[in-house]
This record gives structure tokens, sequence and C-alpha cells, in this order.
């Protein structure tokens, strides 16, 4: 099954909005400053890595993924 949804944009997205530097979130994720281009560019994610992203972004792409596959709470 094929989603719409390229993460590495989003997460970029809400990066740019932050105006944070690429050394700060590889700080903040404890990796090189190459990952996080790696990261821009990625389709698809780890769904741990992804909460570990919006935790140091202070921004919850998972509620926001879940949004755009149209899931609901039950």
């Amino acid at each position: 099954m094929k989603y719409n949804i390229h993460i590495g944009s989003l997460i970029k997205e809400q990066f740019d909005k932050r105006g944070c530097t690429v050394a700060w979130l590889a700080r903040q994720l404890n990796c090189d400053r190459t990952n996080i281009y790696g990261i821009f560019q990625r389709e698809t994610i780890d769904i741990k890595r992804l909460h570990e992203i919006g935790q140091a972004l202070d921004y919850d792409f998972l509620t926001e993924v879940a949004q755009r596959l149209n899931v609901t709470e039950e």
C-alpha cells in the first residue's frame, strides 16, 4: 500500500518553522549532521525515531500522519 506522505518533507517543514540548525537537531538526536540531511530525504521512518524527532522539534508528527491517513482514535 502506498501513501502520499513524504515524512522527510514534513520533518523539514517543521524544522524550518522552528528555525533551528542541522547541528542542533543532530545533537538532540545524538547523531551526525549527515544523518539529519538523510532524514529530510526519507519517504518513511521508524515510528520511534519519528517520535524522538517530534520531541526535539516540539511537534506531534504521529497525530499529523494519522490525520493525513484519515485514521481516527477509538
